[in-house]
């Protein structure tokens, strides 16, 4: 979103200045002046909506921080984002990421019955988003157009299952935007000053000289910053450090991890300092409403897509049909890189204009590829479309959720990204549910001979199992993704261990009781994949479908399943199975290294998406098993 800028620095932010410094040890970065015509008394209106949607702006002190949970009741959405990503580029894989663990927390979200409100978008206004599209010869609506669209179809290629995708170019959200600047400056918080500093135009941000490379470049960059005089518009920031002292203190989950609390402390206790928030030497942007000669800064903007994004098509424009509407958000997903914007310059932003602040900001880490750093020079970056095609939507998205722990840093490679895929999806849960309906179709013609709840009176493993699913959810609540993915095949492994030492191929061959409970053992492992199809499914929807179908069931019934069908039980006496197929082709590694070994990757992609395409089996049934 701005959230995007995953490339710039936001460790010093030196365009945060406030009004009563004049000048700095740096004689090119300064204030000239500092005029405040703008302050005024009137307030606006303080209308309170079911969710404490706006609060009191009267007696700052007594800002209600961190009581978003208690005004928040049951039948309130579920609201989770991704940043807004900047336009500058295609999508990456560290876009992709954010967004394919936010779709996983919004479908368990759904499974726990609650109405969810998911928005992702695109940040598309600012200096660098002219420039881009110059350099490609377009307009900066073609480029917009044209880049967002390639956002949308990446999302629509990983199963990204959206409510809401937000352009800030949309007239809707410009109004959102405009009025937004309207409401914080009739309280007084929004000033006028000329400026003067290096601004480096990638970064979109001024840079103080002492954080510089010679020759002033951007260290982030490693291009020249450029001196600029400007005369901008200022939001007062340092009005509000003791406000978010106190949120922080009463809602210790604004910030998640809990370790990226402490960094968010550090910078509030430095002490805030006022940020420019219009351009004058920008024309691609929102015009200041006050002031159409200028231009609002690309982040105040952008960070306000995820209040615009709630307006549906009913009513008016505005604030309160907007906020109305599902705000405050329940989870802003963002990557560690735009983390003081989220927790610092957006909540501090809202007071201003009398809104709540979001409940949590949850800041993940950064990919790695092979160990070390991705960047275009060093030709090793991950293109996530290109992933897609090789493997398929589930295999990149169980890869990076399970393999990476939510919050930190994780790398990938592709040696162990094929390995981790064929173990876990191909071997542990897809090889189990074809040697198992393979058995029971030979051997019961594909019918279950008794219920689930009845073949399992008495035994262990369905405690296990049962223990297992609870796990998973208490990790899927607390964002632990990787742990919720590690619990459910945790599962399938209990099932392999289970089969393995059953061995009922033996006891159908020894008729009469053997066989009865031959039959019954089967129907355990199949209703452990029918809760296996619904645990995971957050994780890999499209591979989970093709379990579910084959259990007997249709698309539309695998679609209304919640989190309460993953008790057991639910697999009936007479049931029939559906065709035997694998639902996960193994990845031959060695075909997507040979010449020509993309279109072997391709159909092995083509096989893991589509619920009735054939793959190659994972793993044939042993001698004995047949």
């Amino acid at each position: 979103m701005a959230a995007a800028r995953v490339q710039c620095s936001f460790q010093n932010n030196l365009g945060l200045l406030s009004p009563n410094i004049y000048s700095t040890n740096s004689s090119k970065f300064k204030f000239i002046s500092a005029r405040i015509p703008f302050r005024s008394t009137q307030s606006s209106s303080s209308s309170i909506a079911p969710r404490a949607l706006f609060s009191s702006r009267a007696a700052d002190s007594e800002f209600a921080v961190g009581k978003q949970q208690e005004t928040t009741n049951s039948e309130s959405p579920f609201v989770v984002t991704t940043p807004l990503y900047y336009v500058n580029a295609p999508p990456h894989m560290g876009s992709a990421y954010t967004t394919i663990a936010a779709d996983a927390i919004a479908r368990f979200q759904r499974l726990l019955g609650k109405k969810v409100i998911f928005i992702t978008g695109t940040d598309e206004h600012g200096e660098k988003i002219a420039a881009a599209a110059t350099a490609s010869g377009s307009s900066p609506r073609e480029h917009c157009d044209f880049i967002s669209q390639s956002y949308q179809m990446l999302w629509k290629e990983l199963g990204i299952d959206y409510d809401k995708f937000v352009r800030t170019t949309d007239p809707k959200h410009e109004t959102i935007v405009s009025e937004f600047y309207s409401r914080v400056l009739a309280n007084g918080d929004i000033y006028k000053a000329d400026y003067e500093g290096l601004y480096c135009v990638n970064c979109e941000e001024y840079k103080d000289e002492k954080e510089l490379l010679s020759n002033n470049c951007c260290p982030v960059h490693l291009k020249p910053c450029t001196l600029r005089k400007e005369d901008n518009y200022f939001f007062a920031l340092s009005k509000y450090q003791k406000r978010l002292e106190e949120l922080l203190i009463q809602n210790p989950d604004f910030v998640r991890p809990s370790y990226r609390l402490n960094e968010v402390q550090s910078w509030i206790r430095a002490g805030l300092k006022d940020f420019s928030i219009s351009r004058a030497s920008v024309e691609w942007g929102i015009p200041v409403p006050n002031d159409p000669r200028q231009t609002i800064y690309v982040w105040f903007d952008a960070l306000l897509g995820y209040i615009s994004a709630l307006l549906d098509n009913r009513g008016l424009p505005n604030l309160e049909n907007a906020v109305s509407s599902g705000w405050p958000a329940s989870l802003h997903l963002i990557g560690k890189d735009i983390l003081r914007f989220h927790t610092v310059y957006w909540p501090a932003m809202l007071m201003a204009a009398g809104l709540s602040t979001p409940l949590t900001v949850f800041g993940h880490g950064f990919l790695t590829k092979d160990g070390m750093k991705m960047g275009k020079s060093l030709g090793n970056t991950i293109e996530p479309t290109e992933l897609v095609q090789r493997f398929g939507a589930d295999a990149v998205r169980y890869f990076f959720l399970k393999e990476v722990e939510f919050g930190s840093d994780g790398d990938y490679s592709e040696d162990r990204f094929v390995n981790i895929v064929n173990a876990h999806l191909a071997n542990t849960i897809g090889n189990l549910l074809n040697r198992t309906l393979g058995l029971l179709k030979k051997n019961c013609q594909s019918i279950l001979a008794v219920d689930s709840a009845v073949a399992a009176e008495g035994n262990a493993f369905k405690a296990n199992v049962s223990n297992l699913v609870e796990k998973a959810r208490i990790h899927y609540e607390n964002l632990s993704l990787s742990s919720a993915c590690e619990a459910v095949i945790e599962i399938a492994n209990a099932g392999n261990i289970y089969v393995d030492k059953r061995a009922p191929w033996s006891l159908f061959k020894q008729g009469g009781a053997a066989a009865e409970a031959a039959s019954k053992d089967l129907v355990i492992i199949l209703e452990a994949m029918r809760i296996i199809a619904i645990a995971l499914s957050p994780v890999a929807p499209s591979l989970c479908k093709r379990i579910y179908t084959q259990l007997g069931y249709s698309e539309d019934q695998f679609d209304d399943v919640t989190w309460n069908d993953t008790r057991w039980g639910g697999l009936k006496a007479g049931q029939v199975m559906g065709e035997v197929k694998p639902v996960f082709a193994r990845i031959d590694h060695q075909d997507t290294l040979d010449a020509g070994g993309e279109a072997a990757a391709a159909a092995a992609a083509a096989a893991n998406k589509a619920p009735r395409t054939k793959g190659k089996a994972s793993r044939t049934q042993t001698a004995a098993e047949a």
